[in-house]
């Protein structure tokens, strides 16, 4: 906060409810948008724009402000954090542009990847995958290329982490403690050290250094749509060795 004492500036908001200060707190929170738009972009930058992005998370943002109770001992940004994230992904919902019949595809799709890992020995190729679903190489691409996002926008794997929130944010258990922390981090640094080089480099500048998906394209020397074609492939190896928990790759 640029104000020092932040506590005060919410005593005072939620006495007073002024409009001064809500847009104070809108503008002062704003880069926390930008940051979790920045990392939802790789799933979603190449069918989704940008600044589209930004408007549905600020709309989470005030959501956030309106509803936030800080005499619940939550930080704000934790609580923002849920809100924006959710609304970004609500929106997207709303937009149905991932119908029914893609979802099932990209179920399709990661079983078909997992049973080929298996088959082969190895990470299968996109030729592999399009043979096995018996579609062209462009075409398994293509739907490689969307599976991330429709992983993202499924209501069964992110129902409860989008609409769930108040019981989050009052400390109901975390994602981390359900799933034992430490066992799934080491599945999922296992599961990224089999990767190709190129996949690995991206998870790893992704998830750990936490880059954007136009930052890790400048770093790499190649086009955003190739990062996120990259990505897909590399999430879908993920998926298939994490099993029962790979939403953790969308958190």
């Amino acid at each position: 906060m640029v104000m020092q004492d932040a506590s005060k500036l919410w005593k005072t908001y939620m006495a007073t409810k002024d409009p001064g200060l809500r847009e104070y707190l809108i503008m002062d929170y704003a880069p926390l948008v930008k940051i979790i738009a920045g990392r939802l972009s790789i799933h979603l930058g190449q069918y989704v724009d940008y600044e589209d992005i930004i408007s549905y998370g600020v709309f989470g943002l005030i959501d956030a402000i309106d509803k936030f109770d800080p005499g619940k001992g939550i930080k704000f940004e934790t609580y923002a954090s849920i809100r924006i994230r959710g609304a970004i992904i609500d929106n997207i919902r709303k937009l149905d542009w991932v119908p029914r019949s893609l979802r099932a595809k990209n179920k399709k799709l990661e079983q078909v990847y997992a049973e080929l890992t298996i088959a082969l020995g190895h990470e299968p190729t996109t030729e592999d995958v399009a043979e096995k679903l018996q579609m062209t190489v462009a075409e398994a691409r293509e739907l490689m290329s969307k599976s991330s996002v429709a992983s993202l926008v499924s209501l069964d794997d992110y129902l409860e982490q989008n609409h769930d929130i108040s019981s989050q944010a009052a400390g109901a258990p975390s994602l981390d403690k359900d799933l034992e922390e430490k066992e799934v981090k080491k599945m999922l640094q296992d599961a990224i050290e089999m990767l190709g080089e190129k996949e690995k480099k991206v998870i790893i500048l992704y998830y750990y250094e936490e880059m954007t998906l136009k930052e890790i394209s400048k770093v790499l020397g190649v086009s955003e749509s190739r990062i996120s074609q990259i990505h897909s492939k590399a999430v879908l190896s993920l998926q298939s060795k994490l099993g029962k928990f790979k939403s953790i790759l969308f958190y």
